[in-house]
C-alpha cells in the first residue's frame, strides 16, 4: 500500500519469522530491506541513513528529469506523477493542432502555465500568448477589453483601442475563468470562434483574425450548462479537447519535487533544505489552494528563515490547529474529503484574519476572484472578522 501511494518511499519489513520465501516475496512487491529479528540498532540507523540518502539521490533525478520536461515547453509545470503524466501527453499530442482546448481544474493548479506550454509547443509558438481573466472584470468592460473598442464607444473612449482577439492575431487567446464570463458576452465569443471575427465596441467595420484559443475553467462547465449559467453551444465550442489538471492532493510523489523548484526558483542561489518532518508534513497536507497555496508557503518560510538555511515546518503550514489532522499521523482515517474542506476553511478563515476581514485582498492573497471567495465563505459558513 505504502508503494502505491508513494513508489519512491523506501519499506522496510521487520519481522521475527523469516524465510527465503518471504524475503524474496517482499522485494518483489516493493520492500527496499527485509530484516529479521533480533537486529542491532546500530545496523538499522545506519540502514535508514542509507536509504534516506538513496531517497535524495531518487528526487534530484526525479527533479532533473522535470527540468528537461521544462526545457521541452513545460517552463515552471514540474511533476513526475501519474496524473501529471498523462497531462503532458496530451498536451503534447494536442498543441500542434489548432483545436480550442479547455483546461478544467482547481484554482492554482497552474492552468495558465499548461495553456503557455500549449502555446509554445505549437507552430504559434513564435506568436504572441495572450491571457485575460473573464473574472476580473464587470461585463462592459471584459467585453471592451475582448473586442476593442472604437472612439467615442463609450464615457472617456478618446481613441480606437484593440482588444485582446486583435492582440492575438497569429497567436494564442488564452479565456482564464471562462466559468465567469457573462452570458451576454459569451454570445459574442461565440460567433468570434464560429466565424473568427468581429466588431470593435461601439464599430461597424469588421475585423478578422487567426487565432487559437484556450480557455480555462475553475467550476464544471456541465453543472453550469445545467443551470443555466453557461451557454451550451458555447460548451461544446470550447470544449473541443479538454484537459484535466489535478489537483495537488492527486499528485502522488510531486510535493518534494515542487518544493525544491520552488526553493530553487526563490531562493536566489542559496541553498535552503527542510527536516524529514517537515517534508512528511507537507506531503500530508491537502494543499486546497494548489500549487499556488504551496509557492506562497515556500515564499514565506524563505523571508522568515532570516540567516538560517532550514525552513521551518511552522512557516511552511497554516498554524490553525483545525488543519492539524491532516498533517500529523493519528490511528484515525478520516474522509479526504473532511480533511480538505477543514483545512481549506482554516487556511480561508487565517487569510481574512490577516487582511482584517478585507474581502479583495483576501481574494487576491489567495491567488481567487471576490466571487470564488464569496461561495467558499457560504459554503463553509465562514464569515469575517468582525461581521455578527
Amino acid at each position: 500500500r505504502s508503494v502505491e501511494l508513494d513508489p519512491n518511499r523506501p519499506v522496510v519489513i521487520m519481522t521475527g519469522f523469516a524465510s527465503m520465501d518471504q524475503a524474496v516475496e517482499a522485494v518483489d512487491i516493493g520492500a527496499s530491506f527485509y530484516v529479521q529479528k533480533p537486529f542491532r540498532n546500530q545496523a538499522m540507523v545506519s540502514m535508514v541513513d542509507t536509504l534516506a540518502r538513496l531517497r535524495e539521490l531518487q528526487l534530484e533525478n526525479t527533479r532533473l528529469r522535470g527540468r528537461l520536461e521544462a526545457s521541452d515547453g513545460f517552463r515552471d509545470v514540474v511533476g513526475q506523477s501519474d496524473a501529471m503524466r498523462a497531462v503532458f501527453e496530451r498536451v503534447r499530442t494536442v498543441a500542434p493542432t489548432d483545436a480550442t482546448v479547455l483546461i478544467e481544474g482547481e484554482s492554482g493548479t497552474g492552468k495558465e502555465r499548461i495553456a503557455l506550454a500549449l502555446h509554445e509547443l505549437s507552430e504559434r509558438g513564435k506568436g504572441p500568448f495572450v491571457p485575460i481573466s473573464c473574472a476580473a472584470l464587470p461585463e462592459s468592460l471584459l467585453e471592451a477589453e475582448l473586442f476593442g473598442s472604437e472612439k467615442g464607444a463609450f464615457t472617456d473612449s478618446r481613441k480606437d483601442r484593440k482588444g485582446r482577439f486583435e492582440l492575438a492575431d497569429c497567436g494564442t487567446l488564452f479565456l482564464d475563468d471562462i466559468d465567469d464570463m457573462p452570458l451576454p458576452v459569451q454570445v459574442k465569443l461565440l460567433r468570434v470562434l464560429q466565424e473568427r471575427r468581429f466588431e470593435r465596441l461601439g464599430g461597424e467595420k469588421t475585423h478578422e483574425v487567426d487565432i487559437r484559443v484556450v480557455a480555462a475553467t475553475k467550476a464544471p462547465l456541465r453543472d453550469l450548462v445545467r443551470e443555466g449559467r453557461f451557454r451550451e453551444d458555447l460548451y461544446y465550442r470550447v470544449n473541443v479537447v479538454p484537459v484535466n489538471l489535478p489537483p495537488l492532493r492527486e499528485r502522488t510523489g510531486d510535493v518534494p519535487l515542487l518544493v525544491a523548484h520552488l526553493i530553487e526558483r526563490h531562493g536566489r542561489g542559496r541553498e535552503y533544505r527542510l527536516s524529514r518532518t517537515a517534508m512528511n508534513a507537507m506531503e500530508r497536507y491537502p494543499w486546497p489552494g494548489n500549487v499556488r497555496e504551496l509557492e506562497n508557503s515556500v515564499q514565506r518560510a524563505i523571508a522568515l528563515a532570516g540567516k538560517k538555511l532550514e525552513l521551518a515546518a511552522e512557516d511552511l503550514l497554516p498554524l490553525d490547529p483545525r488543519w492539524r489532522g491532516a498533517t500529523e499521523v493519528t490511528g484515525e482515517i478520516r474522509p479526504l474529503r473532511t480533511i480538505v474542506k477543514e483545512a481549506e476553511a482554516a487556511h480561508i478563515a487565517r487569510a481574512l484574519e490577516s487582511t482584517g476581514g478585507h474581502r479583495m485582498q483576501t481574494a487576491e492573497l489567495l491567488g481567487i476572484s471576490r466571487k470564488v471567495l464569496w461561495e467558499k465563505m457560504r459554503d463553509l459558513d465562514l464569515e469575517a472578522p468582525g461581521n455578527s
